[in-house]
């Protein structure tokens, strides 16, 4: 497939950030990510969202720039697809995240203690659920995963198609924003 000169240049970048050419992939970052980030932007509608997906998607593009092949599509074809897709499984989340909510406030009821004990952990069950809605989508599925599947830190970044720093830090700042919540509730 003929590309025309801008093309071209995008696929040269890939070829040499298949090389682990560092300059190289700096330069169609820039060249591209404007309208990467729009492409996103449309799909998810919030900013924090789009640039996470910019961000994990050229993640992805780094990874995976020795697979680009020039006969199947343009460079700006492909990474706009890595990007879609990226938006596509962010847009997903919140739904799968009310369903593991759900089964973690329930799992601490004990339903043989006595009724004034049943109700206090119905109470913390109650409060927990308020808090992990305060979190944001990604660290409430990354916290849930993690507690309730009793997934690792690297077991996170592989399901989640996630950089293991980005799983720990979600982690991290989603307990201490669920901590100072749930000290505010009492509970």
């Amino acid at each position: 497939m003929p590309l025309d000169a801008e093309q071209a240049r995008l696929a040269h970048l890939l070829s040499r950030s298949a090389l682990g050419d560092r300059a190289a992939f700096a330069d169609l970052y820039h060249a591209t990510r404007s309208k990467l980030f729009a492409v996103s932007l449309r799909i998810v509608r919030e900013r924090s969202l789009a640039e996470e997906v910019l961000q994990d998607s050229f993640v992805s593009i780094w990874n995976h720039a020795a697979g680009y092949a020039q006969a199947k599509s343009a460079p700006s074809t492909w990474m706009t697809a890595i990007v879609r897709n990226r938006s596509v499984d962010i847009l997903r989340r919140p739904r799968e995240d009310a369903d593991i909510d759900d089964a973690l406030t329930l799992q601490l009821v004990d339903e043989t203690a006595s009724p004034q004990r049943e109700a206090e952990t119905r109470a913390e069950a109650h409060s927990l659920k308020a808090c992990l809605q305060e979190l944001d989508a990604e660290q409430r599925q990354t916290i849930a995963l993690a507690f309730y599947h009793g997934l690792s830190h690297s077991e996170l970044a592989d399901h989640l198609r996630r950089p293991l720093g980005t799983v720990k830090t979600h982690i991290r700042r989603g307990l201490l924003r669920l901590k100072e919540c749930l000290m505010r509730e009492g509970a």
